[in-house]
């Protein structure tokens, strides 16, 4: 009789019960998936937005849930860290919402993934940005201020953000026309400064003029609880407004040439010849039609914590 051996697989069936039965398929992993970055000035290099994945895989950066142009199908590095980068240039400053998608390479072993969200915040210059007008602001305490804590503070020019009911607030202004070549604002060539405070029923005039040998714009906002001064606590909300004069001259950027120097020396050439340079200075010119003074503004942007604020008398 012929001898019959039965050869035995492993692995790939199992019989049971008379029934061949496959082994269960391993479910596809979601793989880790992280956004950093985002953080940036308004108008200066493109914003790097990074995204790290736990697998190869195409990603998609959206701002405000829209995709960004360029950034819509970007490839992870071919290992680990798989990173792609997205080189965002923000339509405008301010707050924004930052988030991205992973769609793997292998979408056997991994699922598509949802990043975190990244709330960001784009920088925006502090100056004034109502061009041509450049305006910069900070408030001081008054020196010799009045108030519940003047015999403690009050004895000078303290510049700050927060202040107790009854003291004396000083702003101090500072600006630059470019139409004027960034001529210094001051009482030559401006028409007119104030600062609007909400509140009050009058703007708060500004006034230029020479402090201890530095000049400058300043207005005062009394506080107080007396009929005419400002009294409401929390964030003061406050626009400032200078408007230049109509100009009847314009300094213009130009170029001329000038004998050449240098520690002082004039230059001379092999020959004996004066050495010249090409340098640049401002010009006047005269302006027909006369141009109309520009109009800036200044309102607060800086943070929460830096906003001009007003608090009650501490309690004993």
């Amino acid at each position: 009789m012929k001898k019959i051996i039965s050869s035995v697989v492993t692995g790939a069936l199992i019989m049971t019960g008379g029934l061949a039965l496959s082994a269960p398929a391993q479910a596809a992993a979601t793989p880790t998936f992280v956004l950093s970055g985002g953080n940036g000035v308004y108008g200066l290099d493109p914003i790097s937005i990074v995204a790290t994945a736990g697998a190869e895989g195409i990603v998609k950066f959206m701002v405000g849930g829209v995709a960004l142009p360029g950034c819509d199908a970007s490839a992870t590095s071919a290992s680990a860290p798989f990173v792609a980068k997205c080189a965002w240039t923000p339509a405008a400053a301010g707050p924004a919402t930052l988030t991205a998608t992973f769609t793997p390479k292998d979408a056997t072993a991994f699922t598509a993934a949802t990043s975190n969200t990244l709330a960001v915040k784009v920088g925006k210059p502090v100056q004034g940005v109502v061009s041509p007008i450049h305006i910069y602001v900070d408030e001081v305490l008054a020196s010799g201020s009045t108030g519940a804590l003047a015999p403690r503070f009050g004895q000078g020019c303290t510049v700050s953000s927060e202040y107790i009911i009854g003291q004396q607030i000083v702003f101090r202004v500072y600006a630059n026309n470019a139409d004027q070549g960034g001529a210094v604002m001051d009482s030559s060539n401006t028409a007119s400064a104030y600062v609007e405070v909400v509140g009050m029923k009058d703007p708060l005039k500004l006034s230029y003029g020479n402090h201890s040998g530095v000049s400058f714009w300043t207005a005062v906002l009394n506080t107080g609880t007396a009929e005419g001064k400002y009294s409401t606590l929390g964030v003061i909300k406050f626009k400032v407004t200078m408007v230049a004069k109509d100009q009847k001259t314009a300094k213009v950027l130009s170029t001329k040439l000038a004998p050449k120097k240098v520690n002082g020396a004039y230059v001379y050439d092999s020959e004996g010849r004066l050495v010249s340079e090409r340098v640049t200075y401002y010009r006047t010119v005269t302006m027909n039609p006369i141009l109309k003074g520009a109009v800036g503004t200044w309102e607060s942007n800086f943070t929460a914590a830096s906003q001009l604020t007003l608090y009650a008398v501490p309690k004993a």
